[in-house]
């Protein structure tokens, strides 16, 4: 059985050692609420609530979720377990007070996220798809529509949804076709099917805020015609109470890979009263608010699939024995040694750590920056808003796709480390595998998210994002290079991250002359990046680390482990770099020489 402790160590040490949040929330709106024993207990509650009521679901809510006459039922315990979740408050926890939240950093919504979702990724989803449809209406809403929809979004009353793929387009949304047509009353007819929408339809709450994009009679064709409206499955009377049923429902859910508890429902528009959310024709840009809070979410997915892989993997290699090790004999008195003495075993694990704790730390780092841009939204610093999307933007595909590709990998050296037993449903590790598959998948898939990367933030971008990024790690080795026991670490990250800038140098002079150049470079491109970057977030582990091996005797071992790990990212890891940068700088040819009908085998 599936087994999840909360990393709390390995949090407080991101938290207070590496990241200095301590010092990092008086300086937010509101932040002074965020002292470290706040910090502490408000950490601690997510625990325990992560560990004993979600984990305990995880692999029962694999039996799914059922479909009748257009109503959803979820898995056993997952209702309950939702009451549990909006009676503590945890929705509003990071939203504006003014609209019913607590106010706290956005940071600590993350990290409590990266807890729920971990201990069941599947069951999260549910309330993570509201916090999507939560900073869309604050973002972009009236106040006329924050006052009908956020306050009880935000109280966990409703729960909320993203409606973008239609059966005809996924990514390329400029094919949209769900129209929405003008009442008198100032609403909107929208009509239209849309598939694939998690969380669409279920029993967790009566009221379901659906975000919908569609186009109004004569819109621009392609994306340039694309609005943005909000559908509720219940109309909504003037006092907030609900109303006749809207003209939306659930057709049927989708049989998956994997996330059966996650109702994935094909939604049915049948006129259904909508409201312009955003300005005409702009619904893309409004979703992308929701699209990239998504993004973020996603990527905590593959660091806990990572983590929760590795915990179960851990134990199992650690009672498990199989032969003896090449070194000699480890246990005599056993009729042979455990797993975890053999260096291939040793080299799955370790890499399911570095991947866990590595992507933790990128996943706080974006977090702050989240921090600091709602700050400047908050306090109506437009530039200071830009400046710190720009730096997260940056961020975004590389946390989205690398670290659920790394976590997928993760997850799967986990099935391997069991063997034959981790190919049994019983044992859970096989489930770990199927629902993190999906993590590479939606939200855009990693050759999505590359392109994104390379193509926009990139050429379009002419580095500036990137050189941001460049300037903050050279500042990091200017500062520790001469730190003695850093030095090994730092000549590495030095040379990688010289050869980054001059290999982008090369891409972007090579796709002026051939633009299929990007696409065949981009997922290459984007993992290049994700291994040198994690490298820079693994030297400042290591750096934290080391001081506090001076200064803490009690947890010497901690940072002993933390230190090792880091020493085995930059050995047996961050070497993988050089041959994804050997391949992006090849020529398309090779790709795009192959006429199509010669695919056919015959």
């Amino acid at each position: 059985m599936i087994q999840y402790k909360a990393p709390l160590k390995d949090i407080h040490f991101l938290v207070n050692e590496v990241f200095h949040f301590q010092h990092h929330y008086p300086s937010l709106p509101g932040g002074s609420e965020a002292s470290p024993d706040m910090v502490e207990a408000i950490l601690a509650e997510a625990a325990r609530f992560s560990e004993e009521v979600l984990a305990p679901l995880y692999q029962s809510g694999d039996e799914g979720c059922v479909w009748q006459d257009g109503q959803v039922t979820t898995p056993k315990g997952f209702k309950e377990a939702y009451e549990q979740y909006r009676e503590g408050g945890w929705q509003g926890m990071s939203a504006p007070v003014e609209y019913g939240g607590q106010g706290l950093p956005l940071s600590l919504g993350v990290i409590k996220s990266e807890m729920i979702g971990t201990a069941n990724w599947v069951w999260g989803m549910y309330p993570g798809l509201s916090m999507g449809a939560m900073n869309t209406i604050y973002m972009h809403g009236s106040e006329q529509q924050k006052q009908t929809f956020l306050l009880p979004l935000t109280e966990g009353h409703w729960m909320g949804t993203m409606c973008l793929t239609e059966p005809q387009c996924g990514t390329d949304l400029g094919q949209v076709k769900t129209k929405a047509e003008p009442n008198d009353d100032g609403s909107y007819r929208i009509t239209g099917t849309k598939i694939f929408i998690s969380s669409g339809e279920h029993d967790l709450t009566d009221q379901i805020i659906h975000i919908v994009l569609a186009r109004l009679p004569n819109a621009p064709k392609g994306t340039k015609g694309i609005s943005l409206f909000i559908v509720p499955k219940y109309n909504v009377n003037e006092d907030g109470s609900l109303a006749d049923r809207n003209a939306v429902s659930c057709g049927s859910i989708e049989e998956k890979m994997g996330i059966h508890g996650s109702s994935t429902c094909v939604m049915n528009f049948d006129g259904a009263k909508g409201f312009l959310i955003g300005p005409e024709n702009k619904g893309l840009m409004c979703m992308f608010t929701f699209m990239n809070t998504a993004r973020i979410g996603t990527s905590i997915q593959g660091v806990g699939a990572a983590e929760l892989s590795f915990q179960n993997a851990l134990p199992y290699a650690r009672d498990r024995r199989s032969m003896r090790s090449l070194s000699g004999t480890k246990s005599p008195d056993q009729v042979a040694d455990a797993l975890i003495v053999h260096p291939d075993v040793r080299r799955m694990l370790l890499t399911q750590k570095a991947i866990a704790e590595g992507g933790r730390a990128m996943l706080y780092h974006a977090a702050r920056l989240a921090d600091f841009m709602m700050a400047a939204h908050r306090r109506g610093d437009t530039a200071g808003y830009e400046a710190y999307d720009d730096k997260l933007g940056f961020l975004t595909p590389i946390l989205k796709a690398f670290l659920t590709e790394l976590g997928y990998e993760a997850a799967n050296h986990g099935v391997q480390v069991y063997g034959g037993h981790g190919f049994i449903k019983e044992w859970g590790m096989e489930q770990i595998v199927r629902d993190a598959q999906i993590s590479k998948l939606y939200e855009g898939t990693t050759g999505v998210q590359a392109l994104d990367l390379l193509g926009r933030k990139i050429l379009l971008g002419k580095m500036k994002s990137f050189n941001e990024f460049r300037a903050e790690v050279s500042q990091f080795i200017a500062t520790h290079q001469n730190r003695k026991e850093m030095k090994p670490l730092i000549r590495q990250l030095k040379r990688y991250m010289l050869q980054w800038r001059i290999n982008t140098f090369r891409i972007a002079f090579k796709a002026a002359r051939n633009r299929d150049m990007v696409g065949s470079a981009s997922v290459d491109y984007l993992m290049y990046s994700g291994y040198i970057a994690m490298a820079f977030f693994w030297a400042q582990m290591a750096d934290a680390a080391y001081t506090g091996l001076k200064v803490n005797a009690v947890d010497k071992d901690f940072y002993q482990a933390k230190i090792q790990t880091a020493e085995f990212y930059f050995d047996r890891m961050l070497p993988r770099a050089k041959s994804h940068g050997k391949m992006m700088l090849k020529d398309p040819k090779s790709l795009m020489q192959m006429e199509d009908a010669h695919f056919m085998l015959s």
